[in-house]
């Protein structure tokens, strides 16, 4: 059992390591005032990701990538393992900041966490890959004493924005990697693609660069951070703004855009700081807007739901009976309302309490959610009754599901024993409305109770 934990350990960790050191040397590409202080560094944002989502004992890994890739960027094997270091350091307090106070991989789901998260992991832990990384290269003579705050804000920057930008993308969609999207959705989300790379290559691109250079234009884009946010959720608008931050730091990097100075490193750096701020500013909003929607369903759910079983209640009952006679017209099939009645409740609450009288309604529930298809809907009637309704379900067959019923409570085990009265009513034959077919379930039901109470076997 151990040996194929610690191979799969390995395997994840290789794969941490190869990401890790794919993203660094792509970043320092775009370095211009040291070749080890990239203004755009996604790496902050796999490793924190990775030790969020995967537990702390992958430091190993983290370790490994950053020392490979300043091995073979600039400084020598102890500088190198000195940044190391601080980007292991940097990711290892991250995870522990947001683990105890902002929710762990859950940081996205309210508004102060996500908070806390650009706090701990953009600001806070960012500072300790920077200081040991502009300090190692110092020591070893590989950057200029002089230069030091100027390199030092750009590790800070990039990193804190790379942990803002690419921890929430993977956390995210590594947890539901496929959206379960209705058409409509998907048709929405490619409108809302299209009109974000129209505008955004707009705005970062060389056709209005004379008109976009030092105006505000930028924010055109935040309508759609927006759209995502509103309609869609937390996961899709940190794919937006992945998206949007990577055409913006490639159109920068080529001097157009609202962010083109005249140092490249200056420009994305504005970028960065942009970036950082809308991706705290959309998540948030985003969970905001997600909250407001799981309230809304909830207090739905609360509306059309009995308390105490769960089931549907009077109100959902009637409406689905009327759909039923609405679906009737189309299809011609008819359909069956089975009424339960639980017999002797009060001897139960006066015997054993009520809360035994609690439990026998709920365990009549239980026996209807058994007996019932995903298309029948169970129903707490009122009190100690209870409604059952069979779509396009035949009268003989609605019988067959009330004796199964009957039987099933007679064999429940636990004390005290129930039982339960069941009437049953087809439309159209017993009735044309609901009312009518309710009162003919209703009358059936009494019509076996006073069967059952005449009996001679329960005299």
């Amino acid at each position: 059992m151990t040996r194929p934990k610690i191979s799969k350990d390995l395997l994840i960790g290789i794969g941490i390591c190869a990401v890790y050191i794919a993203a660094a040397k792509l970043s320092l590409r775009l370095a211009s005032i040291h070749p080890s202080a990239a203004p755009v560094w996604p790496p902050t944002g796999v490793a924190i990701a990775a030790l969020l989502a995967l537990g702390p004992r992958f430091w190993p890994a983290i370790l490994a990538g950053a020392f490979v890739v300043n091995e073979t960027t600039a400084g020598t094997a102890l500088t190198s393992l000195g940044i190391a270091s601080g980007n292991t350091l940097e990711a290892l307090l991250a995870a522990y900041l947001v683990n105890r106070f902002a929710n762990g991989r859950r940081a996205f789901e309210k508004t102060w966490d996500i908070l806390r998260f650009g706090l701990y992991a953009g600001v806070l832990s960012t500072m300790v890959a920077a200081t040991f990384g502009v300090t190692s290269l110092s020591l070893g003579g590989f950057a200029d004493w002089n230069q030091y705050w100027q390199i030092w804000r750009t590790w800070w920057l990039g990193d804190g924005a790379g942990a803002l930008v690419f921890t929430p993308l993977l956390l995210l969609w590594a947890a539901n990697p496929r959206p379960k999207w209705t058409e409509r959705q998907m048709l929405e989300a490619a409108v809302l693609l299209s009109m974000l790379l129209l505008t955004a290559g707009i705005v970062y691109g060389p056709l209005f660069h004379a008109q976009m250079r030092n105006d505000p234009w930028t924010f055109l884009c935040t309508p759609f951070f927006v759209w995502a946010a509103f309609r869609f959720g937390q996961r899709e608008s940190s794919a937006v703004i992945f998206i949007f931050a990577c055409i913006a730091v490639v159109g920068t990097k080529m001097g157009y855009g609202p962010f083109a100075r005249p140092s490249p490193n200056d420009s994305l750096l504005l970028l960065q700081a942009f970036l950082g701020i809308k991706v705290v500013m959309t998540l948030a909003f985003a969970a905001e807007v997600s909250e407001r929607r799981r309230q809304e369903e909830h207090t739905q759910l609360l509306s059309v739901t009995d308390p105490l079983t769960g089931l549907a209640n009077y109100r959902l009952l009637l409406d689905r009976i009327d759909l039923e006679v609405k679906r009737y017209g189309r299809t011609g099939r008819p359909f069956c309302v089975l009424l339960l009645d639980l017999d002797g409740l009060k001897k139960i609450n006066d015997a054993y309490g009520h809360l035994a009288g609690s439990r026998a309604l709920t365990r009549v529930a239980e026996v209807l959610r058994f007996n019932s298809r995903e298309v029948d809907t169970a129903a707490r009637y009122g009190g100690d009754e209870f409604a059952l309704v069979l779509p396009e379900t035949p009268f003989e067959q609605a019988c067959q599901v009330a004796e199964r019923i009957s039987q099933r409570l007679a064999n429940d085990p636990e004390t005290p024993r129930i039982s339960a009265s069941i009437g049953v009513a087809e439309y159209p034959n017993d009735g044309h409305t609901v009312e009518n077919i309710l009162c003919a379930a209703d009358e059936a039901l009494y019509s076996q109770k006073h069967k059952l109470s005449s009996s001679p076997a329960l005299r």
